[in-house]
């Protein structure tokens, strides 16, 4: 059978227009084993993220039942009563109608997201600072229309990222430009005692939560990071936390058929032939899914795309996913996809809500999301004509439950692979590795500057000179041409 419905949550696997079969499962028995063992021991509070030696418990956020402290059971379902009452209180009291939430990576993306899917039903504006932009910080504070009517989210586990720290202070500036005080209207969401924390009780910020060094960013929608934002929005944190709960507890299952996160898992690997050898294509029907692609981008390459396994042998590990919209995306796409290179495997998400007043027919026959359903149907046929293969999953409809549970189903994927592969999905050394390499040139920038504020017309042959480093003359350029054209 090529269709299978999960009861609970309420989803439809379509595997129709693939290859995928119940043989390839046999094949990886004993794999598939393994990796409910070791997904058994993350969820138990083994330290499975080996290199940071940290445990991964995004999964207890949703399940305080599995915590393997009574401590941290108390600090998860305090945290989550303290989103709720501060929630409440502030929509209660009416003061505010924007948020300004300012984070980078998960701590954006993730709530960007449901923000975007959920927005239809949302009490507040939401803007973001997610990057170090002056230009783009100019964009977003033009946009707001009332920065006394503005709640400030600072989120940053350390305190210490730069393009977040960097978007507080711009904030603050901003604030404080305008004759407003800015700790009144500021929010920290950090690890108790980090840099964030203690200048948050200095300034006497109007709150403050806390986020956990076991919480990855890419998983931190669970956290206060997510849940307070969401709660604010006017969005019932308790259904998004239920549709994850739901979808872990189906993915408990050892039957593999009635585990939907692991047969995901499975297509993925027999797609990738467990090397990363096609990229993944993420096509939603659904305006309000639109940013799922994106955010799939971190949780999915951040996790997988590891140069080593956990024997420390070179693998190249990763899953490349691309994706927008359908239908509109496919407009610039799909032709690519159906007569191109043939490196890709898709995966069509399906609402089936209809209940929009929009919906109205506007041919003889048809409705509007009629025909959004025929460009459904029509283009994973066209793709799978030519050799295609894809999965669509489908759901009732885009609100808090189903977020949730669409989320948790890929996060538990994405464990599942990294067990098939061998592979420690909660390390980011990349990301760390490009940290530590925009520092060092950011030391070198201020030598450079230092050194033109003597002599202006320096060259880079000059430099390269006086600047002690390894740094080539292709970057010194590029430095010199930033520092010369007022930073």
């Amino acid at each position: 059978m090529n269709i299978y419905n999960f009861k609970k949550p309420d989803l439809f696997f379509d595997y129709s227009k693939s290859n995928f079969s119940r043989n390839f499962i046999e094949q990886e028995s004993i794999n598939i084993e393994n990796a409910i063992e070791h997904l058994q021991k993350l969820e138990a509070g083994e330290p499975v993220n080996v290199s940071e030696d940290r445990m991964v418990g995004h999964y207890w956020l949703r399940n305080s039942d599995l915590c393997p402290s009574e401590e941290l059971k108390s600090q998860i379902n305090k945290s989550i009563e303290d989103v709720k009452s501060f929630s409440k209180k502030v929509l209660d009291e009416g003061k505010y109608r924007n948020i300004l939430i300012i984070g980078i990576g998960g701590s954006a993306l993730g709530p960007q997201f449901v923000i975007n899917a959920l927005g239809y039903k949302a009490k507040m504006k939401a803007f973001f600072f997610d990057n170090t932009d002056a230009s783009g910080y100019e964009d977003v504070i033009n946009s707001i229309p009332s920065l006394k009517e503005t709640l400030v989210i600072t989120i940053t586990k350390s305190g210490g990222t730069p393009e977040t720290a960097n978007g507080m202070k711009v904030a603050k500036k901003i604030w404080e430009d305008a004759g407003l005080d800015f700790s009144s209207s500021a929010i920290a969401v950090t690890m108790p005692g980090s840099k964030l924390d203690k200048l948050a009780k200095q300034e006497d910020w109007l709150a403050i939560f806390p986020i956990w060094d076991w919480v990855g960013g890419r998983t931190s929608i669970w956290a206060t990071v997510g849940l307070l934002p969401f709660a604010l929005m006017g969005f019932d944190i308790d259904k998004l936390l239920k549709g994850a709960f739901d979808t872990d507890s189906q993915g408990r299952n050892i039957e593999t058929e009635d585990n939907p996160a692991l047969l995901l898992s499975l297509f993925w690997l027999q797609e990738t032939k467990a090397r990363g050898e096609k990229n993944l294509v993420v096509l939603p029907y659904s305006d309000r899914l639109e940013l799922f692609g994106k955010y799939l981008q971190q949780l999915i390459m951040e996790s997988l795309g590891k140069e080593h396994d956990l024997d420390g042998k070179v693998v190249s590990q990763g899953i490349t996913v691309l994706g927008n919209k359908g239908s509109t995306d496919q407009h610039s796409y799909v032709q690519q996809l159906r007569s191109g290179l043939n490196d890709f495997f898709a995966i069509f998400i399906k609402v089936l809500d209809n209940d929009s007043k929009l919906n109205i027919e506007v041919d003889d026959e048809n409705s509007v999301n009629d025909y959004l359903n025929g460009f459904f149907l029509g283009t994973r046929k066209a793709l799978h004509d030519n050799g295609r293969n894809s999965l669509s999953i489908i759901i009732p409809e885009v609100n808090e439950y189903y977020i949730g549970a669409l989320v948790a189903l890929f996060e538990r994927a994405v464990s599942f692979y990294a067990s098939f592969v061998n592979i420690n999905a909660y390390d980011q050394p990349g990301v760390e590795a490009g940290k530590k390499a925009a520092g060092k040139f950011l030391e070198i920038q201020n030598q450079i500057s230092s050194v033109l504020a003597k002599d202006s017309t320096m060259d880079v042959e000059k430099l390269s000179s006086l600047i002690k480093s390894d740094v080539s003359r292709e970057d010194l350029s590029l430095m010199l041409m930033h520092l010369k054209n007022g930073q």
